[in-house]
């Protein structure tokens, strides 16, 4: 999967938060965007994914000679944020069920090894209401990181985890990562470490 931005901007009111991003993704590579806290990196994050729309510039979303129309990008991705819910009323065991009714597992998962992987078996009927910030982030990110998508979008991924959960966190990263197009946003090293390419955004003001 390619991404290609051609001279991307986004402004609020009259302000420019960033502008003339150009830049290629290509799947199995990782990327971080970096930045300041307010730099704009979960605006162009949302931007890549589809979910907000430029102020100026083209997205194109590609596979090999096929264009990939814009309305679709979401069937390709799975996506991590602090700013997406997870509905707390369902139990861990109904979270997976409903997620997993719109995409594929990857391959070597199923729901009771995605439960292992969380290490939350004694809470599998527990509603997430109930869980902790740090156990609803691994939820967010098993649940990203285990779906069959080609296209994998982490924003600030260790937000509310321990070292404990940031071990996790990384182990994970580093067994499903290699053979997607994965992009984090963070102003953490400890989270981008290993991502290939780096893209600061104050290059784009």
């Amino acid at each position: 999967m390619k991404i290609s931005l051609e001279h991307i901007g986004r402004r609020f009111n009259r302000e420019w938060i960033f502008r003339d991003v150009n830049y290629e993704f290509e799947s199995n590579h990782t990327y971080a965007i970096l930045g300041s806290n307010g730099a704009g990196k979960s605006t162009l994050l949302q931007v890549i994914s589809g979910s907000l729309t430029s102020s100026e510039g083209i997205i194109h979303y590609s596979e090999g000679d096929k264009q990939i129309d814009q309305d679709y990008v979401f069937l390709c991705q799975s996506m991590a944020a602090p700013y997406l819910e997870l509905i707390e009323e369902f139990t861990l065991s109904e979270l997976i069920d409903f997620h997993f009714r719109f995409k594929k597992y990857r391959k070597g998962f199923d729901k009771r090894n995605l439960i292992e992987l969380l290490g939350l078996k004694n809470s599998e009927f527990k509603a997430l209401k109930h869980f902790s910030s740090g156990m609803k982030q691994r939820v967010k990110l098993a649940l990203a990181f285990c779906s069959d998508t080609k296209l994998l979008l982490l924003d600030e991924p260790s937000s509310n985890l321990d070292q404990q959960g940031l071990d996790w966190y990384l182990n994970l990263a580093a067994n499903e990562c290699s053979d997607r197009l994965v992009i984090i946003c963070s102003n953490q090293e400890q989270e981008y470490s290993f991502c290939q390419h780096k893209i600061n955004l104050a290059d784009y003001k």
